[in-house]
């Protein structure tokens, strides 16, 4: 069964049940409310928001349901792509077989503690930085989370700023880049606005045009195949087509260069050197 979230209505939560097997498919509307991932069902938020262009994606991990919608809410609005669990066993399953930037990974788990869940990532060498959440007040749990391959550690309750921008401090330090823009030749790009500029000249881009640059930008040197462009510019209910990112790579090279995103023929693109 896959279980699609789709969050493009204010307010307005679709739910679309795909049965394996069975040809007929249900559709449903709820206002507010929340669903999780269990290991056969798959729910994600796309950002087709205020900042929608970022092409970042996160795992949330967290079993209170009001603290997970206060987070999706705001992570949505900041322009990420999440994939939820409400437990332990299903947020293991998701870190170990999907791709993410950063997770948020609660400790107070049911069915398995975070602990454990982190423990098992680190020794099957995922390193995906992990934010740790916890309700418990001692200074004990962070130590814990920390020698369990924790990246940073932020007690509840807290400000979602300070979410977001531990999110984006870690996200960044994965990559290698020490500051908050994303600068590569002669091309800058502001993350928390979306601006590119070219030789400080401000660059007028499309939103999936900005996906793509900042996919690019995240990771300059490694190169970046067709599907996986595709699925940073498409929301997971989105139908992906990695021909429309020719389409797109294309633009920008007429906008920022012919030379600044190199084809290598058989795996993809990149702008690093070759």
């Amino acid at each position: 069964m896959l279980v699609q979230l789709d969050f493009r209505f204010p307010g307005a939560l679709r739910i679309k049940t795909h049965n394996s097997g069975l040809s007929d498919q249900k559709d449903s509307w709820g206002m507010g409310g929340i669903r999780f991932c269990d290991r056969n069902a798959a729910c994600r938020f796309d950002c087709c928001a205020i900042r929608g262009w970022m092409s970042v994606k996160l795992l949330i991990v967290e079993d209170q349901s009001a603290i997970a919608h206060q987070i999706q809410a705001e992570l949505v609005t900041e322009g990420f792509t999440l994939d939820l669990a409400d437990n332990g066993e299903d947020g293991c399953f998701l870190g170990a077989n999907e791709n993410y930037d950063a997770i948020v990974l609660d400790l107070g788990l049911p069915l398995r503690d975070g602990v454990s869940v982190l423990k098992e990532w680190r020794a099957e060498d995922i390193a995906t930085p992990v934010l740790v959440l916890t309700a418990r007040d001692c200074w004990q749990d962070s130590v814990e989370a920390f020698n369990a391959g924790g990246d940073d550690y932020l007690p509840k309750p807290f400000h979602m700023e300070e979410l977001v921008a531990r999110l984006r401090a870690l996200i960044r330090r994965s990559a290698g880049i020490a500051g908050p823009d994303l600068c590569h030749g002669n091309v800058r790009l502001l993350t928390r606005t979306g601006k590119a500029y070219l030789n400080d000249q401000a660059i007028i881009l499309t939103a999936n045009e900005l996906k793509l640059l900042n996919a690019l930008m995240l990771r300059p040197e490694q190169i970046h195949g067709k599907t996986e462009l595709a699925e940073r510019m498409y929301g997971y209910h989105e139908e992906r087509d990695s021909n429309t990112v020719e389409v797109f790579v294309a633009r920008l090279r007429r906008k920022l260069g012919k030379d600044f995103i190199r084809t290598v023929r058989g795996r993809g693109y990149t702008i690093g050197q070759l």
